[in-house]
């Protein structure tokens, strides 16, 4: 603001703002795990709504927009914390991932790539369970699909309580990547379910 008569002079909190928006970002570590750059414990069990505040909080802070003003060093490190914090909240607001990630920091191998890791019953029962659905979805039998997600959404529930266990409480990170290594194909079958009501409401 220029007083009358006299030399730009800009506001209180304009000047507290850019005086300490450049060390904010440069003090932000970028090795640091995602549970941390919320102030979150690091543990499977998480407080969503709390995570969507500080997320929104940590966005609200390094937002681009905020330093639209700023030099081009200042702008760029802006859009790599955005897209930082970002990425972050999306891995720990969905538990497979969130439960994945945790796995990453104890250095425990998935290993999601070898079926030969699954039981043969449980791929057994996948085929089963994936044949169930087409046989539904041929026939054009929402009601039959509607009952199969239900089932499956209430197996996946309980495998995420189990998952829970495992991870904060025993710490058995082998069983628990085993437990994810099943999640992983049973959320496939879940969206391949979704897909397949979509397609009989539109029949």
């Amino acid at each position: 603001m220029r007083p009358p008569g006299g030399a730009l002079v800009e506001s209180p909190t304009t000047v507290a703002w850019q005086t300490r928006r450049a060390p904010l970002l440069n003090s932000m570590d970028f090795n640091t795990d995602h549970f941390t750059l919320f102030e979150l414990p690091v543990r499977f069990r998480l407080d969503a709504a709390l995570l969507d505040r500080r997320y929104l909080e940590m966005q609200s802070r390094v937002h681009p927009d905020r330093f639209a003003s700023a030099g081009e060093s200042e702008r760029r490190l802006s859009l790599q914390w955005a897209t930082r914090v970002n990425e972050a909240y999306q891995t720990l607001k969905k538990p497979l991932s969130r439960a994945r990630y945790l796995l990453h920091l104890a250095a425990q191998d998935v290993g999601s790539e070898n079926n030969v890791l699954m039981p043969a019953d449980f791929l057994v029962e996948q085929m089963e369970w994936r044949e169930a659905v087409a046989e539904a979805r041929a026939a054009g039998e929402h009601h039959e699909l509607e009952h199969l997600h239900h089932r499956l959404q209430g197996d996946i529930d309980e495998r995420y309580g189990e998952l829970a266990v495992l991870l904060d409480d025993r710490r058995d990170l082998e069983q628990a990547a085993d437990r994810v290594r099943r999640l992983m194909f049973i959320e496939k079958l879940l969206v391949e379910l979704d897909d397949a009501m979509i397609a009989c409401e539109e029949q």
